[in-house]
């Protein structure tokens, strides 16, 4: 498994991109950043997308994606996947032809360019060679992790934006994870601020690394604040951990 990191930033400043991680240039984890990074030919490449929340530095390349295979008479079809509650918000706030006209039925609701297609928590879906399994996180809003495993039992797991939690490592934490991508938005003196709005800290993130029963073999920590990416660099350094690192714009990690 490749996985290419188009962003992510916690937030859009110039060198620092909004979250999207290209899983072997098909399925998209997000979609903060696609557009802004990807040519015509790699744009053309993803078939599926899988939204964790729908705050809109998860989704805004959704439209940009839309517009350019309507305006480029592509013969191609989009799936975005999501609980129900964030595909509704993408439906009722994003394409509702108001903020942007309503891809869901353009050219014509049998064939449209994208296809939102809700998934319960916790179902598994098989969708190129993977097993793909929503689970609950604890956000600001109705969110999603992903588990992504291979016909070869190699598994990620991607938590988008999170607070403290439990239930998905009880769940989870039992099987080796040799991926963990895993949020730290803020600096441990924001630890109040992390917590009302459902993310995380170093200090948080070490509590939450203890409660995994199976050590994951590599964690790439994602979603920095750029205004705070020295102090959260230094904080991680300080957990003295040899298998974590921060995540980079631009570059591709191997599961």
């Amino acid at each position: 498994m490749r996985i290419r990191v188009l962003g992510c930033s916690g937030a859009e400043f110039p060198g620092h991109n909004p979250t999207g991680f290209l899983l072997d240039n098909e399925i998209l984890l997000d979609a903060g950043s696609l557009t802004n990074v990807l040519d015509e030919k790699a744009q053309l490449k993803i078939k599926n997308i899988f939204v964790t929340h729908a705050h809109l530095d998860h989704i805004k390349g959704i439209p940009f994606l839309a517009d350019n295979i309507i305006i480029g008479n592509w013969r191609h079809r989009v799936n975005i996947f999501s609980i129900p509650s964030v595909i509704k918000t993408i439906k009722k706030h994003l394409l509702n032809s108001s903020v942007w006209p309503d891809l869901t039925v353009i050219p014509n609701p049998r064939n449209a360019v994208l296809n939102l297609k809700p998934v319960d928590a916790g179902e598994s879906m098989e969708i190129d060679g993977y097993t793909i399994t929503p689970y609950p996180v604890n956000h600001a809003v109705p969110a999603v992790g992903y588990l992504i495993e291979d016909r070869k039992k190699r598994r990620f797991f991607y938590t988008g934006d999170t607070g403290p939690f439990d239930t998905v490592w009880e769940k989870i934490g039992e099987k080796q994870l040799h991926c963990l991508i895993i949020e730290v938005s803020f600096p441990n003196k924001m630890g109040r601020m992390a917590l009302i709005t459902g993310h995380l800290t170093p200090n948080l993130l070490k509590e939450e690394l203890s409660k995994i029963s199976i050590p994951p073999k590599k964690i790439y920590v994602t979603h920095l604040k750029p205004q705070y990416f020295n102090t959260i660099h230094t904080e991680l350094e300080g957990l003295d951990m040899n298998n974590l690192r921060l995540l980079r714009d631009g570059e591709t990690i191997t599961v």
